[in-house]
Order: C-alpha cells, then sequence, then structure tokens
C-alpha cells in the first residue's frame, strides 16, 4: 500500500509508527468499491466491516479517520448511503444489506442506531471546509433529528429509549428508562446542528436547534446529575436517579454541558484506580460497582475502544486536552500489548480488552463468549485519528485556515504530508544544534497556534514553502 495516502507520522515511540502504519494498510481491506453509473468518472469507495451489510455506527466512525487519507478514501460515502435511504418520516435505520433493505436487530423495533451523524458531519466540515456539502446535508440532518424526537422525547424533556436491549447486551443497565448516553449524544446533536445552520447563515434553524439544545442540557443538568455523587447517572421509569457508575456517564461532556466544577469532580472518578482509572482505561462500569469483572464480561467492566473515543474526545472539548492524551496513551499501549504480547505469540484487534491486563474482554464470562475480533474501524479511532489529534496534538480547522499545535512535550514528534485541502503541509518537532525547532513546510499561507507545554501560546502566520523557529524564541 502506498503509505502517502495518508500523512505520515513522526513519533518518539517506533510502536505507536508502527501500529499506525499498520492500522493504514488494514483499511485498505475495508474499503468496498462501487460502481458509478457515469462513464469517465472514478469509481467511489466506503468503508464497511463486512460486505453483506453496512452498519451506521462504523459509517460515521470511520469519516474521523478516513478524512486524513488525502482524498483517496471518501469520507463521506458511507454516510451518503444512509442518507440516500432516509424514509419520508426522517427515519434513518441502523443497517442495511446490499440490496438496500432495512437488517431487523433484536429487540430494536424501530431499528435506530446512535445519533450521531450531526456529530460527523461537524467534524468533516472542520477537516475538508467543504460548505457545500452542509447544505445539501443539513435538511436531511433536521428531518432525521426531528423523527427521533417524534419516537423518543417523553413529556418531562427527556428522551427514553432500552439502550440495554438496542446497544449493549449484558449490561447492567437494565432499570434504565432515560439513559444519560442517548440524551447526551441527541443534545450534542442538537449542538451541532445549531453550529452547521451557523455556517449557513441560516438564523432560523439554529436558533430553533439552540432552543433544543439549551432545553435538553437543562433537563440533563437538573434531573440526570448527583451533585451527592459528582456524576451523572441513568433514571429509571420515575425520574429517579439509578446510582450505577458506568461510562456514559461521561458522554455530557460532549457537549459541555457540565460546568467547570462539575468536569473536575467527574474527572475524579476517571483517574481513581477505584473507579474508572484502571490500568487499562476506562472499563465500562467502575471497579467500586459490586456487579464489576476483570475479564470485561460485556459492560460489566470491558474496555470498549469506540466509548473511549466518546470520553477521549469529551475531555478534549472541555479542554483537558493533556488529560485526554495520557488516556489516550494507556489505552493504546494495551491494545499494543494484545497485539504483539511477549510471548511472540500474534495476537488480534478486539472490540473490546479487560481493563486490568492485556488481552481481549468476554462478551460472556460464563459462556467463554469473547467480544468481536477483527473491527479495525474502532483501532483506527485511536491508532489514526487520536494519534493524530490528541497524541501528536494537532487540531485542523479548514473553514479558518489554521492548525493548533498542542505540544505536550519536547519530543520528536509531527506529521509529514497532511492535506489541508489543496495545500499539503508538513510539521515536524526536533531537535537540532541550535536547540528545540520546528520545522514547516506548506503550499499555500495557514495560520498555526502553538502551545508549548501548557505554558506559553502563540499564534504565527506560516508562509509558503519552508520555514523553521526555534522554540527558544518564540
Amino acid at each position: 500500500m502506498n503509505k502517502k495516502m495518508f500523512p505520515k507520522i513522526y513519533y518518539y515511540d517506533q510502536d505507536f509508527i508502527d501500529i499506525y502504519n499498520k492500522s493504514l494498510s488494514w483499511i485498505q481491506d475495508k474499503v468496498i468499491l462501487q460502481k458509478v453509473a457515469d462513464r469517465g468518472k472514478k469509481d467511489k469507495n466506503y468503508y464497511s466491516e463486512n460486505c453483506d451489510y453496512i452498519d451506521q455506527m462504523q459509517a460515521c466512525m470511520s469519516s474521523f479517520f478516513l478524512v486524513y487519507s488525502n482524498g483517496e478514501y471518501s469520507s463521506t460515502s458511507a454516510i451518503d448511503k444512509f442518507y440516500q435511504l432516509q424514509e419520508e418520516s426522517g427515519a434513518i435505520r441502523a443497517r442495511y444489506d446490499n440490496n438496500n433493505a432495512v437488517i431487523d436487530l433484536d429487540e430494536n423495533e424501530e431499528n435506530i442506531g446512535f445519533p450521531i451523524f450531526a456529530w460527523a458531519e461537524y467534524n468533516l466540515y472542520h477537516k475538508t471546509g467543504n460548505k457545500k456539502r452542509i447544505s445539501e446535508v443539513l435538511p436531511i440532518l433536521d428531518k432525521y433529528y426531528k423523527w427521533i424526537e417524534s419516537k423518543f422525547l417523553k413529556e418531562n424533556g427527556l428522551y427514553s429509549i432500552d439502550v440495554n436491549k438496542i446497544f449493549y447486551k449484558n449490561s447492567p443497565r437494565a432499570d434504565a428508562y432515560y439513559p444519560i448516553d442517548f440524551n447526551s449524544l441527541q443534545v450534542h446533536s442538537a449542538y451541532c446542528i445549531s453550529k452547521l445552520a451557523d455556517i449557513l447563515n441560516d438564523k432560523n434553524l439554529s436558533l430553533e436547534y439552540k432552543k433544543r439544545f439549551f432545553s435538553l442540557k437543562v433537563k440533563i443538568n437538573s434531573l440526570m446529575w448527583s451533585e451527592k455523587d459528582g456524576f451523572y447517572y441513568d433514571l429509571d421509569v420515575n425520574e429517579n436517579i439509578l446510582e450505577i457508575k458506568t461510562i456514559v456517564g461521561f458522554f455530557p461532556m460532549l457537549s459541555e454541558i457540565p460546568s467547570e466544577d462539575r468536569i473536575e469532580r467527574m474527572i475524579f472518578y476517571l483517574k481513581s484506580n477505584n473507579h474508572f482509572g484502571t490500568p487499562n482505561p476506562f472499563p465500562t462500569l467502575s471497579v467500586s460497582e459490586p456487579g464489576f469483572s476483570e475479564d470485561g464480561n460485556g459492560y460489566y467492566g470491558s474496555v470498549y475502544t469506540y466509548m473511549n473515543f466518546f470520553v477521549i474526545k469529551g475531555l478534549e472539548y472541555c479542554g483537558r486536552a493533556n488529560i485526554a492524551r495520557e488516556f489516550t496513551i494507556r489505552h493504546l499501549y494495551y491494545i499494543l500489548d494484545t497485539l504483539m504480547p511477549f510471548n511472540k505469540i500474534k495476537g488480534h484487534i478486539w472490540e473490546a480488552y479487560k481493563p486490568m491486563q492485556e488481552g481481549p474482554a468476554y462478551f460472556d464470562f460464563n459462556k467463554k463468549i469473547y467480544t468481536e475480533k477483527g473491527l479495525i474501524c474502532y483501532l483506527a479511532l485511536f491508532s489514526i485519528s487520536l494519534m493524530i489529534e490528541n497524541i501528536i496534538g494537532l487540531t485542523i480547522s479548514l473553514p479558518d485556515k489554521t492548525v493548533y499545535w498542542n505540544i505536550p512535550t519536547l519530543e520528536i514528534m509531527g506529521i509529514e504530508s497532511l492535506s489541508l485541502k489543496k495545500n499539503q503541509t508538513t510539521i515536524i518537532c526536533n531537535k537540532g544544534k541550535r536547540g528545540w525547532e520546528i520545522k514547516m513546510e506548506s503550499e499555500k499561507l495557514y495560520y498555526f497556534t502553538i502551545n508549548i507545554l501548557n505554558k506559553k501560546e502563540k499564534t504565527l502566520p506560516i508562509p509558503s514553502g519552508r520555514c523553521s523557529m526555534l522554540l527558544d524564541k518564540l
């Protein structure tokens, strides 16, 4: 595979470079070509873990790393397949087969998936700067949101859905009637739709979704937060808090719902080895809960990589980039230890891992059934997306023509051939004879903001061509 499809990364730990490069080759095996009707047009490709069906969660999540493929792989075509199948009611189902028929999922009457389309589109806009796409997808997102609203919004202003049957098999949340995760993802959708409407200067739609966002935010903060515990919980059918600490209690951070004081109280649980700060972070159930299992046992303690992605991004959005980086590195090391164990026997990529040691988690410990094997999509969220954005520390916004680099430590790191639309950019931090310096190469002007060790931040215009700057001089 030509690795120049994706940027080349520089990092002081070769194992991280290796898993990044391996992920690139594994992705190639998951990209499916579909023939297009017009001759002369390039065949479109889309990402799918399974040749027999497309999955909404994987379609949305894959966009977070395919967007770095320099246009070689489409980050939108898998999502577009779902948009094309939207029903008149606004419904979009979680899975479709190759004949575009809905795949019925056990006990999921509406065949609904997590409401994350709007989040994926908001991220894509900042990575691609494609304003035209927003005008095309915004009506779809609006209809989809309102369909969910019509089906699952209750009179108290919260959403009710049986997540235990629909999303999480073998979970300790049997009594959850108002789930904190679904409400958090739906409020994040409202937040993203309002931002996308702002980009198009659609003031009416923006105001409409700002109202939805603030209304649901208030409900989550007033009904689902425990001031006593400093944690967000599910509610039962009578709106009573269910005091079971699960990883989804951190999902409100995605839309910056908690205040600064609440964020600090929540982070305590992420750091505590009595709760979610296990050697391999983060278990789906707190260590302090009676049902916690060191073997995983589904959502009784397994470390699900895709759920970690939600938490890491929540920390980042709440201004906790350094903590997010620390947890990203820790989880990635456990993925590496499971893939390349000390006994030299080749390992595998898994959907979930054990919280206390390397190795795959059990989905059902009693039946000795492991979680799913070989899911590259969720690995690539860490080994590509978070590798670039949280470990190396680069945040890109093409509409703003800006690259933000949070340099957490003075080590060799950087990126080569990063595509900023039609601008190939290289940014590398290295130690030369004159000290630590950043070498840059760009085809066009952009603005570069650098945060050095969380002590000093500076924004500079970077001209086309090559240049370098000494960190001591900044």
